[in-house]
């Protein structure tokens, strides 16, 4: 497209904003679109989203890897709930899916030490079987869980 000046600087300047809100956090796409939906040139903003695209700062499979080793090292969640927190962030959902399918030995590892975590930090304060619902109430799966409680005692 060709622009006079002052859409020219228009772009430039919703550009440095899109720019600083994802410098600053790492943004999908469908956060950046949220957080400027209220811009009135959104034909603009859909240029500069496929710009950040075309040149890797805005890349949703990336923020998945990203996101998904986060949460690993940060918190105990089941992998229900990982999905989740994906797709609430407006990731599309077969992006996740497929990210799920490729690694799936690891994350099902993931899920295993997570809830062995729970189980142990739990078994001071709670029943065995007051702990398996909990863990079935966040998303954990059964068969997992039992591995986890098996793994206990290794």
């Amino acid at each position: 497209m060709t622009y006079n000046l002052e859409e020219f600087e228009k772009l430039d300047k919703l550009k440095t904003k899109v720019m600083k809100y994802i410098v600053y956090k790492k943004r999908t796409e469908q956060e950046v679109r949220r957080k400027f939906s209220n811009i009135e040139e959104q034909d603009l903003l859909d240029e500069v989203i496929e710009d950040l695209k075309e040149n890797g700062y805005i890349n949703d499979e990336s923020y998945i890897q990203r996101a998904v080793a986060e949460f690993i090292n940060l918190k105990n969640l089941s992998l229900k709930e990982l999905k989740y927190k994906l797709v609430s962030k407006g990731i599309n959902k077969d992006l996740v899916d497929d990210y799920f399918y490729k690694n799936a030995d690891q994350l099902e590892e993931y899920e295993i030490n997570s809830a062995r975590n729970i189980i142990i930090k739990k078994s001071n304060d709670m029943e065995e079987q007051n702990i398996i619902q909990y863990l079935l109430k966040k998303g954990y799966k059964s068969d997992l869980i039992k591995t986890a409680i098996q793994t206990i005692g290794e």
